[in-house]
């Protein structure tokens, strides 16, 4: 059988239609309608695929059909319609207790999930035969990365049962106090990933670079390494993502500009410039999986405390930045 992406986006969908219904059962839940309901269409969109245009023989209404349920999803959340249920959680009390009792042995499911990982794409990197053999023909990089996670991922879910004792729903109930907790944030980074196409389709870059040329010194190399680095880090802000900023700037300010009017080396540019995107990262809250899941899973009270930690150092970053793309750039 050969494996293919969209299977392991259907075993997320499935699990979001399973916290979907633990959800509509939930009776503790003030609104356990509208967030089984948010939940179920987010996993319904995970099985839409090539076989719905095929299915539907309309491209364009399944397209439509898929905007609208985002649309959905967001009038839900906007409206307060995701909140917290109840989760079966232990007591603090035996949760310590718990942890006593397991000591060091609670970090080996964490730590599997890595080291799978990591023999998954040795493995199939260095036996191109059983990587034709699973995955097909043709260049299968991110999908050997995935679907090696998800076999550790499935691996230290089976270690945990059998180090905790616990119950087999008890995964899936903590789970859903993650979903509700980072509630619409968490299908950010998807939602920015499709607006940073939808930007460099647009031909926001050459926008960008039109305006960079009109009412900015570029012609001094210095004002141009600063429009460039603070540039990455506010655009990825706004986005929430550097790979989705990237093309967007670069086009607008670091080829026109930095190469082909200042002739820097673009390797150093590309390098700095992604560094910089990383720098934006830190100070967004649109960066949900970096910024607002950790805060949901150290139960912080403030949503923003990594974001808050992190600003320093992102701001320390952007000047360090600014003075390695100026003096290595142009060597």
């Amino acid at each position: 059988m050969i494996f293919q992406q969209n299977m392991l986006y259907w075993l997320a969908g499935a699990t979001l239609l399973v916290v979907a219904v633990m959800s509509w059962r939930d009776k503790q839940n003030p609104r356990r309608g509208t967030t089984g309901l948010f939940w179920g269409v987010y996993g319904l969109l995970f099985f839409v695929g090539d076989w719905t245009y095929q299915l539907i023989g309309d491209k364009r209404l399944v397209n439509t059909s898929v905007g609208i349920a985002v649309v959905g999803m967001a009038l839900l959340a906007g409206f307060g319609g995701v909140k917290l249920g109840y989760y079966s959680q232990r007591t603090p009390q035996q949760r310590e207790a718990s942890a006593q009792r397991l000591g060091s042995r609670l970090f080996i499911p964490a730590l599997a999930i890595p080291l799978i990982t990591v023999v998954g794409v040795v493995f199939f990197t260095f036996n191109p035969q059983a990587q034709l053999q699973l995955f097909g023909s043709g260049n299968h990089a991110t999908l050997v990365t995935l679907f090696s996670m998800t076999l550790g991922t499935l691996f230290a879910l089976i270690l945990a049962w059998r180090i905790t004792g616990d119950k087999i729903s008890q995964p899936l109930q903590e789970a859903r106090r993650l979903l509700d907790s980072v509630g619409c944030a968490f299908i950010l980074p998807q939602i920015l990933a499709m607006l940073g196409l939808l930007f460099t389709a647009a031909g926001v870059g050459n926008s960008l670079s039109w305006l960079t040329e009109q009412y900015l010194a570029v012609d001094n190399r210095m004002a141009a390494v600063g429009v460039y680095v603070v540039g990455m880090a506010l655009l990825t802000m706004i986005m929430g993502n550097a790979f989705a900023a990237f093309p967007i700037v670069t086009a607008g300010i670091g080829i026109p500009i930095l190469v082909l009017q200042q002739g820097g080396n673009p390797a150093v540019m590309a390098a700095i410039g992604m560094f910089s995107g990383y720098c934006g990262t830190l100070m967004t809250p649109m960066a949900a999986n970096f910024n607002i899941v950790p805060a949901a899973l150290l139960g912080l009270p403030d949503k923003n405390a990594v974001i808050k930690a992190q600003i320093p150092t992102g701001l320390l970053l952007l000047v360090v930045n600014v003075i390695l793309l100026y003096f290595l750039m142009f060597l």
